[in-house]
C-alpha cells in the first residue's frame, strides 16, 4: 500500500510540474508538437511522411507519358 501511495505521490508531483510550464507562459498552452508548425523543420524543408508520399505521388504521375503506352 506505501509503494502505491508513493507512485500517487511521485504522478501528483509530475502533473504538477508539468503544468508549471502552461501556467506562466503567456498564451497559457502548449507548443505544438505536428512537423508542419516547427520553424526549424520548415527551413530544412522537412515534411510530415504524409506529404513526402503526396510529392512523391506527384513526380511519378508526371514522368508517366500515357500516350507511349
Amino acid at each position: 500500500m506505501k509503494s502505491i501511495l508513493l507512485a500517487i505521490v511521485f504522478l501528483m508531483v509530475a502533473m504538477m510540474l508539468l503544468c508549471v510550464g502552461v501556467i506562466f507562459r503567456k498564451d497559457h498552452t502548449f507548443r505544438s508538437q505536428h512537423i508542419h508548425q516547427n520553424a526549424r523543420l520548415k527551413k530544412d524543408k522537412i515534411h510530415c511522411a504524409k506529404t513526402l508520399d503526396k510529392e512523391a505521388e506527384r513526380k511519378s504521375a508526371q514522368k508517366i507519358d500515357v500516350a507511349k503506352l
